[in-house]
């Protein structure tokens, strides 16, 4: 009886291993998670994050943090990147639409927005437009509180010749569903 049960535990378990691993659940929308501390040294997830859009789109790393001082900002907390494309350069904004394309595209069960989710995605800024989790990723206007208008605003604070992205806490430590295998 006692080898019979052993047996019948190793066969379940033989069973339960073999089984491929059930899809992890999909986040929801990110808050907006403001920086709140200095601790500039970039983050597992983050780096991770800007090596896959530098190696699947092209471009140039623009970076990731920031020396401690002045207003704080994600890439003080090593959660945001900035990919350098440039708006003038047709195949740079032909990078970014790829880009924006694959994080906003539904997934095979019709999931909106599913890769930017997945990635932990709070907000991008690009061209005088940010795309931020918690409206939706629909394209709102932009303009940096650095700026007193869009005229006498630097190409850099436009975001003109980079994408910015900031990624949420646990995306940046790599704790969300597309990082699995990754890190």
């Amino acid at each position: 009886m006692r080898r019979l049960s052993l047996l019948l535990l190793v066969v379940v378990t033989s069973l339960a291993l073999a089984r491929p691993a059930a899809a992890a659940e999909l986040e929801g929308y990110a808050p907006y998670q403001p920086a709140t501390r200095c601790a500039p040294a970039a983050k597992p997830g983050t780096v991770v994050f800007a090596r896959w859009t530098v190696n699947r789109y092209g471009g140039r790393f623009g970076g990731i943090s920031r020396a401690c001082g002045g207003s704080r900002s994600e890439h003080q907390e090593g959660r945001a990147f900035d990919w350098s494309v440039d708006v003038r350069r047709p195949a740079d904004r032909a990078r970014v639409a790829r880009l924006m394309r694959d994080l906003f595209a539904a997934d095979a069960a019709g999931e909106a927005d599913a890769l930017a989710r997945r990635m932990g995605i709070m907000y991008l800024i690009w061209d005088d437009r940010i795309w931020s989790a918690w409206d939706g990723f629909e394209p709102r206007p932009y303009r940096s509180s650095s700026c007193p208008s869009l005229r006498r605003c630097s190409r850099t604070l436009r975001h003109l010749d980079h994408v910015h992205v900031s990624l949420t806490r646990s995306a940046a430590a790599g704790h969300t569903s597309w990082f699995v295998g990754r890190l």
